[in-house]
């Protein structure tokens, strides 16, 4: 994925620091917001791993700090669960105005319960996420059960969340109690897709069962059986970004690009967007750009950088054959390469004379293996007999004409 740090103002002109998460070959055709747990940050192992997922399969993510954690302005000790709502609003007006209106919105234990809230009463979202969370918000008063009483009494108290001390308020205690997650679950219209793992320790599974029973479908449950309450195994992380983005596609479902389709082997076509170039070589779809330095989205590799790559897969094949003929025991070949253009007389080893640009394939070639220095300098020698690479060297002559379209 491709990931860009990116920040915007919240309602109280804090400013909040986020990533927008990116596919690396393609456009988003649908967003999601993502809600970290209490305590966490935008950059927690599971975060990332989800959304990684998410842009793997045509998602862009926005990943958000709470105001006053991770790299976010203001104080966490002035945050209420309000504030936290607050910001997810703000997250949405961002990604309204920069790219498109988040459809999707997903949240970490308390940001489960603050995925709920801000997805119920947004218009644009039409599927919630909750990974872990609470069905009574006040819940999260049993991290900090013993300190509750000084809370109240002083007005704020220091306690330790995960090893880390944080300062909280007699308000942010006030404010969980203005939110009843079960009855907006249950007057929200919307797919709700609930995760939890049955053996969380801090928030149990009867609340996934409280929320599910309250939810109208389409609803669905997915056990992360094993998993605990951070998902600190980013084998659970992985596997229920996953289950996501297979779940949310049935209710955002992705356009499906038409098969190129050609009476030639290969065939390459480019629309309205940039450079982006979809080809079509045999049965296998590839993507071609250009950098974003030079106009391009940089979705796939250049065309020089194809044609290094054919280079190198010829050059692998090449001498693996050989080696397999010949019964010499070559493991692995990495075949590294690099193009540029250079001026032929700078080329000792080129016998062009004058002034202008040649093209130079720079080729490294590794062997693993059992091989002993004479077969390793003739797989060297096979290397330059690969088909490409004769092509490379050889005449070439391309044939173009041009095929007529009536325009409907």
């Amino acid at each position: 994925m491709k990931s860009t740090k990116i920040t915007f103002k919240n309602a109280a002109g804090l400013e909040l620091s986020a990533r927008i998460d990116l596919p690396a070959d393609r456009k988003p055709q649908h967003f999601a917001l993502f809600a970290h747990c209490f305590t966490c940050s935008k950059d927690l192992s599971v975060v990332r791993n989800i959304s990684r997922a998410l842009t793997s399969n045509g998602f862009g993510v926005l990943r958000i700090d709470f105001t006053g954690l991770g790299e976010s302005d203001g104080s966490f000790s002035e945050t209420t669960f309000n504030s936290n709502i607050a910001d997810l609003q703000a997250a949405m007006n961002y990604l309204t105005a920069e790219h498109s209106a988040p459809e999707l919105i997903i949240g970490h234990s308390l940001g489960g319960a603050a995925a709920i809230v801000a997805g119920a009463a947004d218009e644009h979202i039409k599927a919630v996420v909750t990974i872990g969370a609470p069905a009574n918000i006040e819940h999260i008063k049993n991290m900090f059960t013993d300190h509750v009483p000084k809370i109240l009494a002083e007005g704020s108290a220091e306690v330790s969340i995960g090893g880390r001390p944080f300062t909280i308020a007699k308000s942010f205690l006030e404010d969980l109690e203005q939110r009843d997650l079960v009855a907006i679950v249950a007057d929200m219209r919307k797919a709700i897709l609930i995760a939890h793992s049955p053996q969380d320790t801090i928030v149990s599974i009867d609340n996934a069962a409280e929320l599910y029973q309250a939810a109208h479908h389409p609803k669905s449950f997915l056990s992360l059986d094993g998993a605990d309450h951070l998902m600190t195994n980013s084998s659970d992380s992985i596997y229920v970004g996953n289950m996501i983005a297979t779940w949310v596609q049935r209710y955002l479902p992705m356009e499906v690009e038409e098969d190129l389709k050609s009476e030639m082997p290969v065939v390459a076509h480019i629309a309205n967007e940039g450079y982006t170039t979809q080809i079509r070589a045999g049965d296998h779809p590839v993507t071609a750009d250009e950098p974003e330095s030079v106009g391009g989205n940089n979705y796939g590799p250049s065309p020089y950088e194809l044609l290094s790559a054919a280079l190198g897969a010829c050059t692998a094949m090449t001498m693996k054959m050989y080696a397999e003929r010949k019964k010499w025991d070559l493991q692995h070949a990495y075949v590294h390469l690099r193009h540029g253009k250079v001026h032929a007389t700078d080329c000792a080893e080129c016998e062009e004379k004058g002034s202008g640009k040649i093209d130079r394939f720079e080729r490294l070639i590794e062997l693993h293996g059992d091989l002993d220095d004479t077969q390793r300098k003739r797989l060297m020698e096979i290397a330059d007999k690969c088909p490409v690479h004769r092509t490379l060297h050889g005449s070439v002559q391309v044939v173009t004409w041009l095929k007529k379209v009536e325009e409907s």
